[in-house]
C-alpha cells in the first residue's frame, strides 16, 4: 500500500525534522500547543488525537514510536499489561492450573471484537470506564455465562497487577457485576458412568494414533475420580508421594480440607494401572534418556507420551475429543454427557454414610459447598398422626 500524498512543507513543525522522512501516521498540531499526534477510534465511538511526542522530539524517536504502535502490544493498552503479567514472579508463583486458565483467559481476550474493529486487547486502560467491561461480560454471559465470569476475574486480576507495578493508573475492571452462573454439573448416571468407562478401556487399549483410539490413562483417571471425590487439577498433582499404607492422600484445592481415601480393590487397580502405564511410557526407546526422579513427590502419576507431567489442559483436550466418539458409538445419549467435575458429583452422591461423614469424605469445609455436590434425596417416612377415621369430602359414598 502506497503512503498518500505527499505532506507539504509546514513551517510551524520544529527546524530540526525533516519533514520529507516523517513517518506515516502522526501529525503535526499547529493550534500552538506544540504536539505531534495520531488519530485513532475512540472505544466510545468516532476519533480521538492523543498526543504522543513534544516538540524537542527527534525523528528517530517519532520513527520509533510509530512502530512501537504498530507492531505487537503497545505500553498501556490490555493487551500489553496481559504480557508483562505472563512474565511476573506473580504469574510464576501460581499452580499450574491456574496458569493454565489465565493463559486461556488471555487468549480469548485478544480474540473479543470491538464495534470499531479492534480487539480488546489495544484499548488503552486509562481512557476505559468501568461500563466498556461491564459491556463485555454481558455480552460473553448470553451464552456462556462462566467464561464471561472467568475472563472478567482474570482481567481485575491482571488490571490490579499493572496498576501496583506501574502499568496503568487505573483498574476499570474492578467494579464490574459479574453474571449469574447456570447451576450444571453434568453428573452422569451410574449405569452410563460404567459403560463409559469400558468405553474407554477398550479404546485406551488400542495403538496409539489408531483409528478409534484415546489415551489409555482416560479410564484410570476417570476411576480415581470418582472414587476419590477428586478434581481434575487434583488429580493431574498427583504423586508416588500421595500413595500411603492406608490409602490415597488427597491434597484437595479450592480450600477444601485433605483427607485419605482407604485402598479398596478396585481403586488399587486403577492406581496400578496407571503406575504400570507410566512405566511403559517412560520405558520407551525416545525416553530412556529421561532421568526417573527419585524423590516420589517430584514422580507424577500421569504423564504424557514424551514422559513429561500431564497438564490440565491436555486432560481436557483428550476428554473433548473422547466423548463425542462416545456418543457416535452409541456408549451414550448426547444429553446424557457429562464432565470430568461431573464425577466428584457422582462420587460424593454416591458415598455411604450421613450427611456429616459424606462432607468428611468429600473434604468440603462448608455446609453450604457440600450441599452443590451431594444429589442424593432423602427417604424419610410420613408423618405420624392419629389415626383419621372419619370419610374424605371427596371419597365416594357406596
Amino acid at each position: 500500500m502506497g503512503r498518500g500524498r505527499k505532506r507539504k512543507h509546514d513551517p510551524s513543525i520544529p527546524a530540526h525534522i525533516e519533514q520529507s522522512k516523517l513517518p506515516s501516521g502522526i501529525y503535526w498540531d499547529k493550534s500552538g500547543r506544540g504536539r505531534w499526534y495520531v488519530i485513532e477510534p475512540n472505544p466510545d465511538g468516532g476519533l480521538r488525537k492523543p498526543a504522543v511526542a513534544g516538540p524537542a522530539a527527534r525523528l528517530s524517536d517519532l520513527h520509533s514510536i510509530m512502530e512501537q504502535r504498530s507492531g505487537g502490544d503497545q505500553r498501556g493498552t490490555i493487551g500489553y499489561v496481559m504480557t508483562q503479567f505472563r512474565s511476573s514472579t506473580e504469574y510464576q508463583d501460581l499452580a499450574q492450573g491456574t496458569r493454565d486458565d489465565y493463559d486461556y483467559c488471555e487468549r480469548e481476550i485478544r480474540k473479543v471484537k470491538t464495534r470499531l474493529g479492534l480487539t480488546f486487547d489495544q484499548l488503552v486502560i486509562d481512557r476505559l470506564e468501568t461500563p466498556v467491561f461491564q459491556r463485555l461480560n454481558e455480552q460473553t454471559a448470553k451464552d456462556h455465562p462462566t467464561k464471561a465470569n472467568k475472563l472478567q476475574r482474570y482481567l481485575r486480576r491482571v488490571l490490579a497487577w499493572g496498576k501496583r507495578i506501574g502499568h496503568c493508573r487505573s483498574n476499570p475492571a474492578a467494579g464490574v457485576k459479574l453474571a449469574t452462573e447456570r447451576k450444571q454439573f453434568r453428573m452422569p448416571e451410574r449405569q452410563v458412568y460404567a459403560s463409559v468407562v469400558r468405553y474407554a478401556q477398550q479404546c485406551g487399549s488400542l495403538k496409539a494414533h489408531a483409528k478409534g483410539s484415546c489415551p489409555p490413562y482416560l479410564w484410570m483417571m476417570m476411576e480415581i475420580a470418582y472414587l476419590c471425590r477428586m478434581r481434575g487439577i487434583e488429580l493431574v498433582g498427583l504423586t508416588d508421594a500421595h500413595a500411603t499404607p492406608e490409602g490415597l492422600k488427597v491434597t484437595r484445592v479450592k480450600g477444601s480440607n485433605d483427607n485419605i481415601v482407604r485402598w479398596t480393590p478396585r481403586l488399587r487397580a486403577a492406581w496400578d494401572a496407571a503406575q504400570s502405564l507410566r512405566t511403559e511410557t517412560l520405558t520407551r526407546p525416545q525416553n530412556k534418556a529421561r532421568p526417573v526422579p527419585i524423590r516420589p513427590d517430584a514422580r507424577y502419576l500421569f504423564v504424557n507420551r514424551s514422559g513429561d507431567r500431564l497438564s490440565k489442559s491436555a486432560f481436557n483436550q483428550a476428554w473433548q475429543k473422547f466423548m463425542p466418539r462416545a456418543i457416535q458409538a452409541g456408549v451414550l445419549e448426547a444429553e446424557q454427557r457429562f464432565t470430568p467435575h461431573g464425577l466428584k458429583h457422582r462420587g460424593v452422591t454416591d458415598t455411604k454414610g450421613t450427611k456429616a461423614e459424606k462432607r468428611q469424605a468429600s473434604g468440603h469445609k462448608t455446609e453450604a459447598a457440600f450441599g452443590v455436590y451431594d444429589h442424593e434425596v432423602a427417604v424419610v417416612d410420613p408423618a405420624s398422626a392419629p389415626e383419621f377415621s372419619g370419610e374424605f369430602s371427596g371419597a365416594t359414598k357406596k
